[in-house]
């Protein structure tokens, strides 16, 4: 989903309702910004770590976006082949691959009315108004679709859309 969506919220949100849950896991994602930067719940990497992580292929997952690199821990492999669901945050840029890489791929995609992202994104203090306009307008430009496609509204409750992640991320059914 778009920026501003609460797509880290929402994970969040499950992560703590669903802990211990043998069927589910949370890897953290790698980010090329300080962990202390913004709410999500990452590790952090210099550009010359994360550089050497993709060339070493620690990664089963990586992108560019917004001036940082991503990266999901290629250790989400093992937990796929045990059975498990592996619940990510990842670009749309490579949705793609993961359909091709890791079948069947459930995805999630959490929207928002634009003037609720135009506000979170306004009080995430990372933008200006020009950013912000930006990323409005991206995420109307594209949204994913298919018969593997969930769409979850994040714009009114959390616990409510937080139910409806937890339900795709246990059983993989909307």
């Amino acid at each position: 989903g778009p920026s501003g969506a609460g797509k880290d919220s929402l994970i969040s949100w499950c992560r703590h309702r669903l802990a211990g849950a043998p069927t589910v896991v949370f890897p953290r994602r790698v980010v090329t910004r300080s962990s202390e930067a913004g709410a999500e719940d990452h590790d952090a990497a210099s550009e010359a770590g994360f550089a050497a992580a993709v060339a070493r292929g620690d990664f089963a997952l990586h992108w560019r976006a917004h001036g940082l690199g991503y990266g999901i821990p290629a250790t989400i492999a093992a937990d796929l082949a045990a059975g498990r669901n592996v619940v990510v945050n990842v670009s749309r840029a490579v949705l793609d691959e993961a359909r091709h890489r890791f079948p069947p791929v459930r995805i999630a995609v959490v929207t928002a009315p634009p003037e609720v992202l135009a506000e979170r994104l306004r009080k995430r203090n990372r933008e200006d108004v020009g950013d912000i306009a930006a990323r409005l307008a991206r995420a109307a430009a594209y949204a994913p679709a298919g018969p593997d496609v969930v769409a979850i509204d994040n714009g009114g409750s959390l616990d409510a859309a937080g139910a409806l992640l937890a339900a795709v991320a246990t059983t993989g059914i909307r």
